[in-house]
């Protein structure tokens, strides 16, 4: 499983991360990257932003590791008050963008909505979210009107063990889970 892009934001971009605030006073901003590494979020050379109803294409001038988090200049943000007004915008990227996986890889947002079985037929819900933990990763599977309950599940991702099988043109995954838990 790859945890490239997170958050789906429509039908054609994923949210790969966001600008937070100003870092200095020469257009610096500091980044929040859904991306894992963090850092791997400047692979991509142009970023588009949100901004509000706004979306526009930036080049991605210099970007590092700052502390713990990231700091990158983009083209055109020369000062300040040009980051400021940028502060809080969501990075998104086109999908067709991403990289291709192989068959056994998935991006965060692929996975989202799918339905969730366990082995014995029984729908858990929809995966919600996934999160990242250290350890592994984790899917929130929502149970719903159409599942055993309405219950929210904290699954772990673990491909072979809990994650049996994922079928991208069904949209379903079966999970070897005990709905009891």
């Amino acid at each position: 499983m790859t945890r490239f892009a997170s958050h789906q934001t429509d039908d054609t971009h994923v949210v790969l991360g966001k600008l937070t605030s100003p870092y200095g006073v020469k257009g610096w901003l500091k980044v929040y990257a859904y991306t894992s590494p963090i850092d791997s979020i400047f692979d991509y050379p142009e970023w588009w932003v949100r901004n509000g109803e706004t979306l526009s294409r930036y080049s991605v001038t210099q970007g590092r590791r700052q502390g713990k988090g990231l700091v990158v200049q983009l083209e055109g943000v020369n000062d300040r008050d040009a980051a400021e007004a940028l502060a809080h915008a969501d990075i998104l990227m086109p999908k067709e963008a991403l990289p291709a996986l192989s068959d056994d890889e998935y991006y965060w947002h692929e996975l989202e909505g799918l339905d969730v079985f366990t082995q014995a037929g029984e729908r858990l819900g929809r995966v919600n979210y996934l999160f990242e933990t250290g350890a592994n990763d984790v899917m929130v599977v929502r149970g719903d009107g159409d599942a055993i309950d309405k219950r929210e599940r904290l699954l772990p991702f673990l491909p072979g063990d809990v994650i049996i099988d994922v079928d991208m043109d069904t949209q379903r995954m079966v999970v070897d889970w005990d709905p009891a838990f």
